[in-house]
C-alpha cells in the first residue's frame, strides 16, 4: 500500500488577513495571513485552501468552464466552503435577496449598492455551502474557512469596498465579465450533510468534487476512490497511513488506495473529483 504525500502549504498575505492561525497554521510571528494554499500533484485539478479572514473581502464571482476556456484557457471554478470558527457576528453572502436585471447589477456594483442586494446568511462552525459558478458571493470578517475548488485562480470582482492596491490604485474591477456570468437569481443556503455512517458524511458531491467529513474516535478506515483523494486535517493529532498529523495538514492518496487513521479524536475533510469523472 503506497503511502500518503504531505502536501506543502503555502501562506500568503492578504490584507483582510489575520495574525490567528492557529492551530490550523503556525504563526509565531503573528503575521497578516489571509490564505494557505496546499499544493497537490497534477492529477488532482482542485484546489485545498485555509482562509483566515478579519475584515469582508471583495464581492466576487467565478466563470463557469465554457467562459473560462473562452476568456483564459482556464477551468472554470465551482468552490466549497466548510466553516471552522466563525466569530459571533460573522457572516458571508451567497448569492442575492432578489433577481434584479444586468444592468441594475452593473449599476449597484459602481455605487457600492451591491452590498445591501446580497443575501447575508450567519454562519456557524461545522456549516457547509456550495458555491457554484456564476454565484455572487462575499465572505465576512471573523472566519476561518476550508475551501475546496477547481483548479483555477480566474475571479471577477464586482465591488471591493474602494480597497487600494499598495501602489495607492484602486483595485480593479472586472464589470462586464461579471454582469456576463452572473446568475442574477437569489442565493441558497447551507448544505444539508448526508450521514454515510462510520462517522462519514457527504457534504458536497458535484461534478467537479466529492467532499466527505470524517470525525475519527480511535481507528477510521477511508476506502479507495478512482481517483487521487485528499485528505485534510481540521482536528486532532494521530496518524494517517502510519505517519504522523496534524491539524491543518494535508495529504494526498494515491487512486485506488484507501488509508488508515487512527487518533483519539480527529476531523477530516476527504475530497477528491467524483467517481466517473
Amino acid at each position: 500500500m503506497a503511502a500518503p504525500v504531505l502536501l506543502p502549504s503555502t501562506p500568503y498575505y492578504r490584507i483582510w488577513g489575520k495574525a490567528e492561525t492557529e492551530p490550523w497554521h503556525r504563526n509565531p510571528n503573528k503575521e497578516t495571513i489571509g490564505e494557505v494554499w496546499f499544493s497537490a500533484s497534477d492529477s488532482v485539478p482542485l484546489l485545498v485552501k485555509l482562509l483566515f479572514t478579519s475584515a469582508n473581502l471583495s464581492v466576487q464571482v467565478h466563470p463557469a468552464d465554457d467562459y473560462a476556456a473562452a476568456k483564459h484557457n482556464s477551468r472554470g471554478k465551482t468552490e466549497m466552503w466548510h466553516i471552522l470558527r466563525a466569530e459571533p457576528d460573522a457572516r458571508i453572502a451567497f448569492g442575492l435577496r432578489e433577481a434584479v436585471t444586468p444592468q441594475h447589477l452593473r449599476a449597484a456594483a459602481v455605487s457600492g449598492e451591491i452590498v445591501d442586494l446580497l443575501h447575508w446568511i450567519p454562519v456557524r462552525p461545522g456549516e457547509t455551502y456550495f458555491i457554484p459558478a456564476g454565484t455572487i458571493h462575499a465572505i465576512g470578517g471573523g472566519l476561518t474557512i476550508c475551501e475546496v475548488q477547481q483548479l483555477s485562480d480566474v475571479t471577477y470582482r464586482l465591488f471591493d469596498y474602494h480597497r487600494l492596491e499598495k501602489d495607492g490604485q484602486p483595485r480593479p474591477l472586472h464589470l462586464d465579465d461579471s454582469v456576463a456570468v452572473s446568475r442574477l437569481t437569489p442565493g441558497g443556503a447551507a448544505q444539508q450533510p448526508q450521514p454515510l455512517g462510520e462517522g462519514r458524511e457527504l457534504l458536497v458531491e458535484c461534478p467537479y468534487f466529492r467532499t466527505e467529513r470524517v470525525v475519527v474516535t480511535g481507528q477510521a478506515a477511508i476506502p479507495a476512490r478512482s481517483h487521487n483523494m485528499l485528505c485534510v486535517a481540521l482536528e486532532g493529532t494521530g496518524k494517517i497511513g502510519g505517519l504522523p498529523f496534524a491539524a491543518g495538514q494535508a495529504w494526498e492518496v494515491a487512486a485506488g488506495e484507501g488509508v488508515e487513521i487512527e487518533s483519539p479524536s480527529a476531523v477530516f475533510l476527504i475530497t477528491s473529483e467524483p467517481e466517473g469523472r
